[in-house]
């Protein structure tokens, strides 16, 4: 029986409404009663495991009440069964990666050398003493050459903000994409104008610096992310809607997930040791961090 079939199934047992209340109202308070009653007949089934010889037929009964509940609500709703498992099945297919990473041609692969994000690189974070007693991270190529302004935190509070390129870094590493290391590291693709605008101007720019914020304020919640294996749904769907219209909107939750597992463990290591020299390689996704 495909969803479809069972909805309309369903629906010929759902009595109308009392006049003057809400349609939707009864059987979603079912659906909570329900769950409520599965998770009772579970309590059973784990407290007296196999002298519970009802167990799993129980549980197979309140699953069925609860799916006749779900049922019932998508009709009120004016939704389709068959549409709601099926944007379900993307939905968790874009935040938990089931199969290996896909492979993407690099966004930059149709542009010249010089304008493409290199491949392998290694740049240098460097605390250092200003005139005025403040410490700058100064980001340095491997040519010695500085990569950007010296960075502070920037906050009233020294939050170690400063090593904060090292999100842009795991973007480019992880995702093959980041308007803030290609303008640190010179690699605007201004062979096309549109690109370079669109993918690589201003506002791809403060986009990206935008989520490095909005996901610094969440980590700092969450211990910089220490032991943390997985991001909460709500904050990649975020980032989703703010890079829909980049090209960087073909990686899935699950890549961003590891973009950003990626960034803060780099970072904390950086934090942890004052600075170091971060290794990337964008063929393999792969970014370490040394301290020599």
């Amino acid at each position: 029986m495909d969803f479809k079939r069972y909805q309309q199934a369903a629906i010929k047992t759902l009595q109308p409404s009392a006049e003057g209340t809400d349609p939707v109202l009864v059987p979603l308070l079912g659906l909570a009663g329900e769950v409520g009653s599965l998770t009772t007949a579970y309590k059973k089934f784990l407290r007296d495991g196999p002298a519970y010889e009802q167990g799993k037929h129980q549980l197979r009964e309140e699953l069925g009440d609860v799916l006749w509940y779900i049922a019932a609500l998508t009709h009120r709703f004016g939704l389709d069964l068959d549409d709601v498992a099926a944007a379900n099945l993307e939905k968790v297919k874009d935040r938990w990666r089931t199969t290996p990473q896909e492979e993407h041609a690099p966004f930059d692969s149709g542009f010249p050398a010089h304008e493409q994000l290199p491949r392998q690189t290694a740049l240098t974070f460097t605390p250092t003493k200003t005139d005025d007693g403040r410490t700058v991270i100064v980001l340095t190529r491997e040519d010695g050459t500085p990569a950007g302004d010296p960075l502070t935190s920037a906050s009233h509070v020294e939050d170690d903000y400063r090593f904060h390129d090292i999100f842009h870094l795991a973007h480019a590493t992880v995702l093959g994409w980041s308007p803030v290391t290609r303008f640190l590291l010179g690699r605007k693709r201004k062979s096309d104008p549109r690109a370079d605008e669109a993918e690589d101007g201003g506002r791809a720019i403060a986009i990206e610096e935008g989520i490095s914020a909005l996901v610094f304020s969440y980590a700092a919640r969450h211990r910089y992310l220490t032991d943390i294996k997985h991001i909460d749904h709500e904050l990649l769907a975020t980032i989703g809607h703010m890079t829909a219209h980049l090209e960087v909107s073909i990686c899935r939750a699950a890549d961003w997930e590891h973009a950003i597992l990626t960034g803060y463990a780099a970072w904390r290591q950086l934090r942890d040791h004052n600075g170091g020299i971060v290794h990337l390689d964008l063929d393999q996704r792969t970014l370490t961090v040394t301290q020599d």
